[in-house]
């Protein structure tokens, strides 16, 4: 019977012993589980917020765009830019422009210089001045014809060399209209050893290829003139993509020269066909502000936003990285010439340049006040900040 006794006894107090163990168990879990989860807060004094130029807020609502991500460059419509090559052979006889220099049509450009103009104005007088003698041969030829007094052949000779001459005549009148030679002052037996090259277009000299004494082909660019008052973005997209673009959707650009602004544009011509090699196409847009000062040929780094959605966001400057996790700080309290922030870990969806959604619950940050400004001070450089 006492032996009995003992073993109950036994199995009591072995039980009570588990069962305080497990009580420190999870009391030790609690307390753990407290120390995880238990806020951090950051004080920052009135000072060095002001001399920090810190600043608060909300949550706001922002747009945040989808789109394609391509390249491409400034340029300007084919009948805005103009090569000017001679019409015919010759020598630079005046070459006074140089690039960058402004020109409007009509103007001066340059002269060449070459004997053998003198030559095509000789053979112009000289057919010119047959032509009268053919036409009344022609004529006279006819009314014989017609009383059955000459011959057919004859007729039809005198027939053939004049208008084969008036033919002649024209072309030749032609070409010097091209070299802009006076037709008038040629007639007169005024020739000249020069002609004279204007402007087809009014713009700026971008390319100068003459030399005064060099020799010049019919077929060699002397100057490249373009007309900048009309720049566009002509960007590259890819094959996958092209479907996406439609005419209307916004272009936001930047240039490596100036990577920090942003500029706008609007989709206006897409290209139709794909290049079999690259599997691109073009997409023409709209500048938003031609007067900016892009250089036709600038390289462009660009987005064609394809779609646009409204979310609850932060200003960048206000997010905290560490370890992975994101936070933010959040006023707790202002008391005492301090601010009382409270570190908040974050759930991040979209971003862009400026800004970046807030995905958590809305309760946790809506109509709190956010350190959005000089955020990384207090944990980055102390600052008389401080923790606990």
């Amino acid at each position: 019977m006492k032996t009995l006794k003992q073993y109950i006894l036994l199995i009591i107090v072995t039980v009570i012993a588990m069962s305080s163990c497990n009580s420190s168990q999870k009391d030790e879990k609690v307390t753990v589980n407290e120390q995880i989860n238990e806020p951090e807060f950051i004080t920052i004094s009135e000072a060095q917020f002001e001399s920090s130029n810190m600043e608060m807020g909300n949550l706001s609502k922002q747009n945040f765009s989808e789109g394609i991500i391509t390249n491409g460059f400034i340029d300007v419509p084919p009948a805005s830019k103009a090569k000017v090559s001679a019409i015919m052979e010759g020598f630079i006889k005046k070459s006074p422009l140089l690039i960058g220099d402004k020109v409007k049509k009509g103007q001066l450009l340059l002269t060449l210089e070459n004997p053998d103009f003198i030559e095509i104005q000789q053979n112009y007088l000289e057919v010119f001045e047959k032509l009268k003698y053919l036409k009344n041969e022609y004529e006279r030829q006819k009314t014989l014809y017609e009383e059955k007094i000459s011959s057919q052949k004859n007729y039809l000779k005198a027939e053939s060399d004049y208008k084969s001459s008036v033919a002649h005549l024209n072309s030749l009148e032609q070409k010097l209209r091209m070299m802009n030679i006076n037709i008038t002052n040629v007639k007169a037996g005024n020739f000249t050893s020069e002609i004279s090259i204007f402007a087809p277009i009014s713009g700026s000299i971008t390319k100068v290829n003459a030399s005064v004494g060099k020799f010049m082909n019919a077929s060699d660019v002397i100057l490249e003139v373009v007309n900048i008052e009309h720049k566009h973005v002509e960007l590259i997209v890819f094959e996958k993509d092209v479907l996406k673009v439609k005419e209307g959707q916004q272009i936001k650009f930047k240039t490596p020269e100036n990577s920090e602004k942003i500029y706008n544009a609007e989709v206006h011509l897409i290209g139709t066909a794909i290049d079999e090699m690259k599997r691109t196409t073009k997409v023409h847009g709209h500048l938003e502000d031609e007067s900016e000062p892009f250089l036709v040929g600038m390289f462009v780094e660009a987005e064609i936003v394809t779609d646009s959605k409204e979310k609850l966001a932060l200003p960048t400057s206000s997010l905290l990285e560490e370890d992975g996790n994101h936070y933010v700080l959040a006023l707790n309290s202002q008391d005492n010439g301090n601010y009382n922030f409270e570190k908040v870990k974050v759930k991040i969806g979209a971003k862009n340049e400026d800004w970046f959604e807030i995905i958590d619950d809305e309760k946790l940050m809506v109509n709190k006040q956010i350190l959005i400004k000089g955020a990384f001070i207090p944990l980055e450089e102390g600052g008389g900040g401080h923790s606990h």
